[in-house]
């Protein structure tokens, strides 16, 4: 059975560095749309969770530090199956804030040597843990898979009347399903927060596993990412803060602190027609 759909609120941004471009900026806080799901991790996990109970156990991959393994022990928690993390790298001790509370929730880890971890969905590979851990429900990391790519394309439904859909991309699975699911006339931006350029790529890969095609107007801005994943730099910090102290909202500097000063970036080079509105989704 798949949970309920949430919703989430949307606000205007009065931020002179859209209005001067004649542009009006709008924030979808899917952060805050459940407390221990938030945002996109909601959205990808929802449709997984019947699978999930379906099979009893849920295995999937993160670093140490992931969101990610945090959201899926809650939602084992919750939804009642069992949850096993395998984690990147070698165990640490004491655990880290994120894996602590993975595992205060009931989630069973492992670690994986980084050669074998980027083998990961390798049959050998799967087929190791299956020996090791029996039978479970296989979500990649990040959780995008198709499942997730029909939650997020949910996201774009709830959105009519904006000219432009922003979020931050790191697995790709939000982009390829907001885009899907947004109407005729909108488009979506995706700002990527890995170096590498292969993003557009992979959202592609995600839309033909899903739909069998690409699906709707999006692209990907590559230029955003300030040097990799959970990378950062002065310039990013410092607009962050600005950006909390003008609006009262923290930014994570991994996602949407990334995406949020590409989108008025872009403004400032005139990227955007004036009169448009533009949403930039808070992922959470």
């Amino acid at each position: 059975m798949t949970p309920p759909e949430r919703t989430s609120p949307v606000v205007e941004l009065a931020d002179e560095r859209a209005a001067r471009r004649g542009l009006r900026l709008f924030l979808k806080r899917d952060d805050l749309i459940h407390p221990e799901l938030p945002g996109n991790k909601w959205r990808k996990l929802r449709h997984n969770i019947g699978p999930a109970r379906g099979h009893g156990t849920l295995l999937t991959f993160g670093g140490a530090y992931s969101n990610h393994i945090r959201a899926v022990a809650a939602a084992g928690r919750i939804h009642g199956f069992a949850t096993i993390g395998v984690i990147r790298g070698e165990e640490h001790l004491p655990l880290n804030d994120t894996l602590a509370r993975a595992e205060s929730m009931g989630m069973r880890l492992a670690y994986m040597d980084r050669a074998t971890y980027r083998r990961k969905h390798e049959p050998d590979v799967v087929e190791a843990l299956r020996e090791r851990w029996g039978g479970f429900y296989l979500l990649p990391e990040g959780g995008s898979n198709a499942a997730a790519v029909r939650g997020c394309a949910e996201l774009g439904a709830e959105v009519p009347g904006f000219d432009v859909v922003c979020c931050p991309c790191g697995t790709g699975g939000t982009l390829a399903g907001l885009a899907a699911g947004l109407a005729p006339g909108q488009r979506a931006v995706g700002f990527s927060v890995l170096r590498g350029g292969f993003m557009t790529g992979e959202v592609a890969r995600l839309q033909r596993e899903t739909y069998g095609e690409r699906r709707g107007d999006w692209s990907v801005e590559d230029g955003f990412h300030f040097g990799g994943y959970a990378r950062t730099a002065p310039e990013l910090d410092a607009f962050a803060d600005d950006f909390a102290s003008r609006h009262g909202i923290v930014l994570d500097r991994i996602y949407t602190a990334k995406m949020m000063f590409g989108v008025l970036a872009l403004a400032e080079r005139g990227a955007f027609p004036e009169g448009a509105r533009i949403l930039a989704v808070i992922t959470g």
